[in-house]
């Protein structure tokens, strides 16, 4: 019965050449959709690159403050009488 129905329709030149049409048309609208979802990955990937970046910099700020540090009370004292600190 649906074989049947299904052999009609495509056997008329209208309606194949809706079929093609329309499946050219679902094709684009699947490969825009596959785009969008693709930028939203990349937006997401640029955010972490970008997180991941700034705390990066923290965390070599904070490493630069602690070889800069002083290394006892002593030189902590000195730096404070020469106002270094």
């Amino acid at each position: 019965m649906i074989g049947g129905l299904l052999t009609g329709i495509a056997a008329s030149p209208w309606m194949r050449a809706a079929l093609r049409y329309g499946a050219i048309v679902l094709a684009v609208v699947l490969f825009m959709l596959s785009i969008r979802r693709a930028g939203e990955r990349l937006g997401r990937f640029a955010e972490r690159l970008e997180t991941t970046e700034k705390a990066n910099e923290i965390q070599r700020q904070m490493l630069e403050a602690a070889a800069r540090r002083p290394r006892d009370r002593g030189e902590l004292v000195d730096r404070l009488r020469d106002g270094e600190f």
